[in-house]
């Protein structure tokens, strides 16, 4: 890495990322396919968690999302994310202490997710982040979902820095090519259920947030990593 760079803004991804809610999220979409009669299975959907619902209910259903049969769906998995899982959703180990250091070391932190507007502000509580993000993008704040680059875009915008001055700290190849399109790099990690060939492309690669905290000074958000 050019150890001249210096971030200053982190884009955040939610689910997989700071909170363990990937599998939750695929369950849920399993389940409301299954009671409209569609027999899709957990792997097929497991491995589209990160992008948005415009992108995988097509993929898995052939149901378009802004159709009216999409739209009921959508509506249906999310009651059944929210009565059935988000009750059974925590944050990764050390998540909050995390994104605090990023702040008291001067990053701003934006929100960049796929999730509606309503269930983010649950997901950032959950995370115990909702007080510590700056600025929040979700579904409504993008045309196209991960891994087009839009929802990364917006939050970039929002944030009122470049791309080179900002890194995305993501778990999917979705949140990888879509910042990769802004010109921004990512820090990935692995507890979104991606191996690295999965998260090949990122700046560099830690277990989960508290993998990334714990060799935090030697990260690229690092000190050690920053030149004069």
């Amino acid at each position: 890495m050019d150890q001249k760079r210096t971030f200053h803004c982190v884009i955040l991804d939610v689910d997989g990322t700071l909170i363990d809610s990937n599998d939750a999220h695929a369950s849920s979409w399993v389940d409301t396919l299954r009671e409209a009669g569609y027999d899709v299975p957990f792997e097929s959907v497991r491995r589209l968690i990160g992008k948005g619902s415009d992108k995988l209910l097509p993929e898995v259903s052939g149901v378009q999302a802004d159709s009216p049969e999409g739209k009921r769906l959508g509506k249906r998995r999310g009651e059944i994310f929210k009565s059935e899982y988000l009750p059974k959703v925590q944050a990764f180990p050390e998540t909050r202490t995390l994104l605090a250091h990023m702040r008291d070391n001067g990053l701003k932190l934006v929100v960049a997710s796929s999730a509606q507007k309503e269930e983010l502000q649950v997901l950032l509580e959950i995370a115990g982040a909702a007080d510590l993000v700056q600025e929040r993008k979700s579904s409504g704040d993008a045309k196209e979902s991960k891994p087009d680059p839009d929802i990364v875009e917006a939050a970039l915008q929002s944030s009122g820095f470049g791309a080179p001055d900002a890194v995305m700290l993501g778990d999917t190849p979705y949140d990888i090519e879509a910042a990769a399109k802004c010109g921004v790099a990512t820090i990935a990690v692995r507890c979104g259920g991606w191996d690295d060939e999965g998260l090949a492309g990122a700046l560099a690669i830690y277990d989960d947030p508290a993998d990334l905290l714990a060799h935090y000074d030697a990260s690229p958000l690092g000190p050690s990593q920053v030149g004069d």
